[in-house]
Formats: C-alpha cells, sequence, structure tokens
C-alpha cells in the first residue's frame, strides 16, 4: 500500500485525496461556465485558458466529460489551484464587495444629513482629502432641499462627493 503526504510531512488519506480532486476539477467545470471576457480577467497560464475556450466548442456530452477531466488534470499539474480557486472567488463575489462600499458611502451621507457638523468633522478626520467646507456647503445645500421639498439634487451631489474623496484614499480594484 502507497503512503501519501502532503508537503509538511502530514498523512493525506485517500478519501481526502479524492476530495482534493474532486473540488479541483468543480473548479474547473465552474471556469468552463466563465465567458471568455470574464476568463482574460484571471491569471491562468496559456494551456490552461486555451483548454477552457476548447471546451467551449464542445458539444459531445462524453467528449465535454472528458475535456473537463483533462482542465481538471492542468489544475493540478501545471498551476496553482488555490491561487486560481482565489481568484475565481473574487470574480465571482466582486458584485458583493462593491454593493457593501456603496451601503458604507451611503452611511457616511445619513450620517452627514442626520448630525450635521459632527458627522462632517469625523468624515473630514478619516478622510482628510475631504474639503470641510465643501462638505457643509453641500449639507446645508441638501438639508434646504429637504425642508422646501424639492428634488434631491443636492444630496446626490453630496454622495458623489463622498464617493470621490473615499474613492481617492481606498481605490477600487
Amino acid at each position: 500500500m502507497t503512503e501519501f503526504y502532503d508537503e509538511d510531512g502530514n498523512w493525506v488519506s485517500k478519501s481526502q485525496r479524492k476530495r482534493d480532486c474532486h473540488d479541483i476539477q468543480q473548479l474547473g467545470e465552474n471556469l468552463i461556465k466563465l465567458k471568455p471576457s470574464e476568463l482574460e480577467k484571471l491569471d491562468l497560464p496559456d494551456t490552461l485558458l486555451a483548454a477552457i475556450l476548447e471546451a467551449h466548442n464542445i458539444t459531445q456530452h462524453t467528449a465535454l466529460k472528458r475535456h473537463k477531466q483533462y482542465v481538471g488534470k492542468l489544475l493540478i499539474r501545471d498551476t496553482d489551484s488555490e491561487a486560481v480557486a482565489q481568484q475565481y472567488q473574487q470574480l465571482i463575489h466582486k458584485d458583493d464587495t462593491s454593493s457593501i462600499h456603496f451601503k458604507h458611502l451611503e452611511q457616511w451621507r445619513d450620517k452627514i444629513m442626520q448630525s450635521g457638523d459632527d458627522a462632517i468633522n469625523d468624515f473630514v478626520s478619516q478622510f482628510p482629502d475631504a474639503d470641510r467646507q465643501h462638505l457643509r456647503q453641500l449639507y446645508r445645500k441638501a438639508l434646504k432641499e429637504q425642508q422646501q421639498e424639492k428634488p434631491p439634487v443636492t444630496f446626490k451631489i453630496l454622495f458623489q462627493y463622498i464617493r470621490e474623496v473615499y474613492e481617492l484614499q481606498n481605490p477600487l480594484g
């Protein structure tokens, strides 16, 4: 019976090795489901990228199944599958982080609208590139719009300014 050990010298069971291979195979199938434009965003070796793109042209079920196994083999043999899996997860969940980012900006805007100068001072202390005077002007104008029940034009401009300042300090991507 052959014994298998990982890089750290720890024994790995046959069942665990099968689970790991199945996970890598599933990663390959998920990569095949991506559009070519999404695949370009990932840092994949040329042989793996070509195999994934080739899978898009295979229509016969049995041939596609064999090709998926080939993609899995390439993932195991030629790449750092953990790094590819991490890139894949980032690509899949990019909208989640954008949503969280957007909600954080909305919270700043709402806090400024509720607390006024105190929130503006907090924002400026956290984001030194912000123009305190400009923020106060936008706040007062947006507050006046709310009181007069006018369309929230300055309210939107305030959000845009907060986003600009935030992204200067925390670039996305």
